[in-house]
């Protein structure tokens, strides 16, 4: 679907504002979140595949689903997570080498 870093940022932001657009309808607009939660739960399932994504789409459907939590940019929290600090995580391993006596 998305393999660059810079196409899950661009959909992402995408789909952060769709989830948003419902503020814009003052309450009204609150019920389209009923329909949008599975379908923004999937799609960060899709972009973002293993548990951290499985556990993404979990949250981002019970956010989407929580009135006035729209404001929660989900898929760019996800985005930063993944490619600013997931990927940092194993760039610091130092190795430690233990000679064998015997």
């Amino acid at each position: 679907m998305f393999h660059s870093k810079r196409s899950k940022l661009v959909a992402g932001v995408v789909f952060d504002l769709i989830g948003m657009s419902s503020l814009l309808g003052f309450g009204i607009l609150e019920f389209t979140d009923l329909a949008w939660a599975p379908i923004a739960g999937y799609l960060m399932t899709k972009l973002y595949p293993g548990k951290s994504g499985v556990a993404a789409g979990v949250v981002t459907t019970i956010e989407e689903l929580l009135p006035g939590l729209d404001v929660i940019p989900s898929f760019t929290i996800m985005w930063c997570y993944t490619y600013l600090i997931k990927s940092g995580r194993g760039d610091n391993k130092k190795t430690i080498d233990v000679d064998h006596f015997s």
